[in-house]
């Protein structure tokens, strides 16, 4: 390694369209190329009109690399690239080889590991570094889902979102991620195992019985597919016929505010709630919580390519 050279981070998030004309090649690029059926597309661009045209992901995803570079100093150089949309992982890696970067950690920003989600940011970054003939030593974080910093940022939300209930013992908790199709979770990929391992240390943190949280799904695609369940719907269902008025969602696949929060938990599923008679809130988002960003900076110290002193 050159002397003096800055040690790259490569921080990668999922990508949002910037506005409503850029949600047709956005969901192109997810379709691998195909691009969606009329219907698919009005779909989607009337969730995205329904939460103001657009998602302040990128921002979010910008401001987390702007902590991280802070917190973790000059011997560093923080990279953001977007797996769907811009700026592409493909790009971020191009700008590592044009500074320089020699060694480098890569971190998704989504604790949970899957061969079809992290994986694929991995095979896109080896894709990127074979395409610029470029001899770049990178390590991809696999999971960070019970990173003590993470944990607590999750906890410190849920605590506040629980004031929220007059009385915090008669509420529910969900704990939620993105569903996968079962085929890519299949063969013991360790996604499902890892939600659930979150689930049940942030239970233990903040006093939860067993009876007090569930988990479940959500935002699953539109495929023939069987995706992973039971559906954030359905358990609010299958909650308010079992009796409980009370509510609180914990997104735990998800640290950044986007569509999925916005329209999957503050539209749909609140809007099913509502019509049970039912209480439904959420935490907020961790987006720029300085916990979040220790987190971060601990993941990639943690992933023994990096130092303190940058060593």
């Amino acid at each position: 390694m050159t002397k003096d050279a800055p040690i790259g981070v490569l921080l990668m998030a999922y990508g949002t369209p910037g506005s409503i004309e850029e949600i047709e090649p956005y969901y192109t690029d997810i379709r691998r190329g195909r691009p969606p059926s009329p219907e698919l597309l009005a779909e989607l661009v009337e969730r995205y009109r329904l939460v103001g045209g657009k998602t302040p992901l990128l921002e979010i995803s910008q401001s987390q690399a702007f902590g991280l570079q802070e917190t973790l100093g000059e011997a560093y150089r923080v990279f953001l690239g977007m797996k769907h949309w811009h700026p592409y992982i493909r790009q971020a890696v191009a700008e590592m080889r044009l500074a320089g970067i020699e060694k480098a950690v890569g971190v998704v920003l989504a604790p949970h590991f899957s061969r079809g989600s992290i994986g694929e940011y991995r095979q896109l970054v080896e894709n990127a570094r074979q395409q610029l003939d470029y001899d770049l030593d990178i390590t991809v974080v696999p999971s960070w889902h019970l990173n003590r910093y993470y944990l607590k940022a999750v906890e410190e939300h849920a605590r506040r979102a629980l004031e929220q209930f007059e009385d915090p013992s008669t509420v529910t908790v969900i704990f939620t991620a993105h569903s996968l199709p079962v085929r890519v979770v299949a063969d013991g990929d360790p996604y499902e195992a890892q939600l659930l391992e979150t689930s049940r240390a942030l239970a233990e943190r903040l006093g939860l019985a067993d009876d007090d949280w569930t988990f479940s799904f959500q935002s699953a695609g539109r495929t023939p597919d069987p995706w992973l369940g039971p559906d954030l719907v359905e358990t609010v269902e299958r909650l308010s016929s079992s009796g409980v008025t009370n509510i609180l969602v914990v997104p735990v696949g998800f640290i950044a505010d986007h569509l999925e929060i916005f329209y999957d938990i503050d539209h749909e599923a609140k809007d099913a709630a509502r019509e049970r008679g039912v209480r439904l809130e959420r935490t907020e988002s961790l987006n720029h919580d300085p916990e979040l960003i220790a987190a971060l900076k601990d993941v990639v110290l943690a992933a023994g390519q990096v130092t303190e002193a940058g060593t």
